[in-house]
């Protein structure tokens, strides 16, 4: 059996994963059932996959081994990792906590800018602080 590879990111409605000018951390939309719910997500054992820009970000929490097992992964962020990932058919899962925001005018780091085309099959959903959407989808190259 392998690894299940999960492509975690956080996106406004309009598909944008950072917002500039005056949005916040989370567009201002977090609660605490989003926090204890990704509290969780990440407490589980796992290994997490990052890209060059997220590892920098994220450098004070490195991965402490390089074995191989069955232990899932996951990624959160890393853009062009993932779009690469995806591409060459090795994400296993898509799961988007889509805030209800539109950063049209401000939107940074276009989630899917440039990505393949893919059919998404719904296998997930839940509803986080009563207005934050989790999706988990399969992807499969279109």
């Amino acid at each position: 059996m392998t690894a299940t590879y999960t492509f975690d990111v956080f996106s406004s409605l309009d598909g944008y994963g950072a917002a500039g000018a005056d949005w916040s951390g989370y567009w201002g939309r977090q609660g605490p059932e989003l926090f204890d719910h990704r509290l969780a997500l990440h407490g589980a054992e796992q290994r997490m996959v990052f890209g060059a820009n997220t590892y920098r970000a994220f450098a004070r929490m490195p991965a402490e081994s390089t074995e191989e097992s069955e232990v899932p992964l996951r990624s959160h962020g890393s853009l062009s990792l993932n779009r690469a990932l995806m591409a060459a058919g090795l994400v296993d899962r898509v799961q988007v906590t889509l805030f209800p925001v539109i950063t049209g005018r401000t939107g940074l780091d276009p989630v899917f800018r440039g990505a393949a085309d893919f059919d998404l099959e719904l296998v997930e959903s839940r509803t986080l602080d009563g207005h934050m959407q989790e999706l988990v989808y399969r992807p499969t190259l279109h």
